[in-house]
């Protein structure tokens, strides 16, 4: 069944339904009660997880876009980081008929044989976050997200600029990298962009391990690298909360946070820049945190009315980021993203009116 053919198909329940209440309540509430309900629009969004901060927000940023009050019935399912959870939360989606599937997918392979079955049922699918790597891109509708691969690249260059700027030789940056979910779209692209940088500057990679985007595991693994160098000065961790556990290690370990490396301190460097990140920015903990914006609600909307209103819509839609630091040594960078098209990206020194006024 094509997308056509399911919204005929949803007209003519519509209309019967209208029939039944006729009878039963009067036409003139009959039919204002189905004209409101056609006028819905059922949405079903499968979210990974609440694994971060981060996540919380993109969640939050959905269900207040597609509310009850702005014309929209939200059908939410919570996959606890499990993709069998998303899988299943699809097909129940397919069955509900639902008009639009959101999905931030928990990692990027898996998903040919579920979104072929939603293709087949006419229902069209949005990714948000992170993406899908499919054998048939028309599989999905569009995409929605960042560019990983540009964050992770514009961590590398400011790492660079600022260890010039202090003059830092490159190989006395000793750096261990605190991966995300392994597999994941964020993951794949900051540890590139890390990765390139290594190569590039010459840099002393140490170890690589996934803290998988919480705050807890981000503490074990840095405890855990903490006990095998004894020489490490940055600590990349490819989210906020990563980073908090982090921090707590390297403090617990009686060792001191911050950007003077040349005298003894660990300096780290975080995605995401939630609220809590950029306190951390502010007092100095994390030196660089570069944006990751969550609030995905409002494009998303914007793709499924141009959908309704029979447009075309880009495949990729990447939302705007910035980069934040602890101070200004390093005022912008030069980046290359995703469609290796290059870049100047300002660096914004971070301060407490700017933390105040952002909406996570």
């Amino acid at each position: 069944m094509n997308r056509e053919e399911t919204k005929m198909k949803k007209k003519l329940v519509a209309t019967l339904l209208t029939a039944a209440m006729v009878c039963s309540m009067g036409a003139v509430s009959a039919v204002s009660v189905a004209a409101e309900e056609a006028d819905t629009l059922t949405i079903g969004f499968s979210q990974v997880g609440a694994e971060s901060d981060w996540r919380t927000a993109n969640t939050e940023s959905m269900k207040t876009t597609f509310s009850e009050e702005n014309g929209y019935e939200l059908i939410f399912d919570d996959a606890q980081q499990k993709q069998e959870n998303q899988v299943t939360a699809i097909r129940n989606f397919i069955q509900q008929e639902v008009d639009y599937i959101l999905l931030a997918p928990v990692t990027e392979t898996g998903w040919d044989t579920v979104l072929q079955e939603a293709k087949d049922a006419g229902i069209p699918v949005i990714i948000v976050d992170r993406m899908v790597d499919v054998s048939d891109d028309s599989l999905y509708t569009s995409w929605i997200g960042t560019d990983a691969l540009l964050e992770g690249r514009k961590a590398a260059e400011w790492l660079n600029a600022f260890a010039t700027a202090k003059e830092i030789a490159p190989e006395d940056l000793h750096i261990v990298d605190i991966q995300g979910t392994i597999g994941s779209t964020a993951q794949i692209g900051r540890t590139q962009g890390l990765e390139e940088g290594v190569e590039k500057y010459g840099w002393d990679l140490l170890a690589q391990q996934s803290g998988e985007f919480t705050q807890a595991k981000g503490q074990e693994v840095m405890e855990s690298m903490l006990k095998q160098y004894d020489n490490i000065n940055v600590v990349y961790c490819e989210n906020d909360n990563e980073a908090f556990g982090a921090i707590d290690a390297i403090e617990a370990a009686g060792k001191k946070v911050g950007s003077d490396i040349a005298n003894g301190e660990i300096l780290v460097i975080s995605f995401d820049t939630t609220n809590a990140g950029l306190t951390d920015t502010l007092n100095g903990k994390i030196a660089c945190d570069v944006e990751c914006n969550p609030l995905h609600g409002p494009r998303a909307e914007e793709l499924i009315k141009a959908l309704e209103a029979g447009e075309e819509v880009e495949k990729l839609n990447y939302v705007d980021e910035e980069i934040f630091a602890v101070d200004d040594t390093v005022k912008e960078v030069t980046a290359v993203n995703s469609l290796e098209e290059e870049g100047t990206f300002a660096v914004t020194p971070i301060t407490q009116e700017i933390i105040d006024g952002r909406a996570y």
